[in-house]
């Protein structure tokens, strides 16, 4: 297994991994949005790639704030339902971590829908600590 950079070649695997946790999102999205992203050094988006089939993906972004310093947020990561428990998202954790370090961050953050017990013994396994509970709000505007 490799990591590297998404390319808009791995958008129908993608999209396909992403449906997996919910997300309806077409091949043709995705591949807009990693072309938009892949154009900005602020996001990485990353896969995992054994022998072209994508075993999992990972998007993680710089946040600022006025609040608080910079940070590396995980705005999504999937790994492949047949391939959970491999390794495959503790490796693109670490990738992310690297690359966190290489944007000068001290602290990675992600979100997890409370529903995702499963995930939640993942990332505390890596040594995330929950730090709070909210409530998300959001507005439609078109």
């Amino acid at each position: 297994m490799i990591v590297r950079k998404a390319t808009d070649s791995d958008a129908e695997q993608v999209a396909q991994l992403s449906f997996q946790l919910g997300y309806l999102v077409t091949s043709e999205e995705t591949a807009r949005r990693i072309l938009e992203l892949s154009g900005n050094s602020e996001h990485a988006v990353l896969v995992a790639d054994e022998g072209g089939m994508l075993l999992g993906w990972i998007h993680v972004h710089l946040a600022h704030s006025l609040a608080v310093d910079g940070r590396v947020e995980v705005a999504g990561l999937v790994v492949d339902e047949n391939h959970r428990g491999r390794g495959v998202g503790r490796v693109l954790m670490e990738r992310a971590e690297i690359w966190a370090r290489e944007k000068n961050c001290t602290s990675v953050r992600l979100r997890s829908n409370v529903l995702r017990g499963a995930a939640h013994l993942f990332y505390e396994r890596l040594g995330y600590r929950e730090t709070k509970v909210q409530k998300a709000f959001q507005k439609q505007l078109l």
